[in-house]
């Protein structure tokens, strides 16, 4: 038997668990989901373990064009640092 540690959260989980094949973009959003907001410390460690394929890196810079933020409410956005950003989009431009 599975024992769910947020059985509360498993309906908000449920659309991006269920498809076929998870994008790291999935994988972000059900961290954010399930987490909530974590105390700095959480978010300091786990920053350093994050990383980006191409794939993601492109999808984040079409969210800011869509949504028109500059790099700082982006990297808000996505806790990512500013100099992430500016290194992606010399990257892809």
């Amino acid at each position: 038997m599975i024992r769910i540690k947020y059985p509360e959260k498993a309906g908000l989980c449920h659309a991006i668990l269920s498809k076929d094949t998870l994008e790291r973009m999935d994988v972000i959003r059900l961290n954010t989901i399930i987490t909530g907001s974590a105390n700095g410390e959480n978010i300091r460690y786990n920053q350093k373990l994050k990383s980006y394929d191409k794939r993601t890196i492109l999808r984040i810079l079409d969210y800011q064009k869509k949504h028109r933020l500059n790099n700082t409410q982006l990297a808000a956005h996505f806790s990512l640092s500013r100099n992430s950003v500016t290194k992606w989009k010399k990257l892809f431009p």
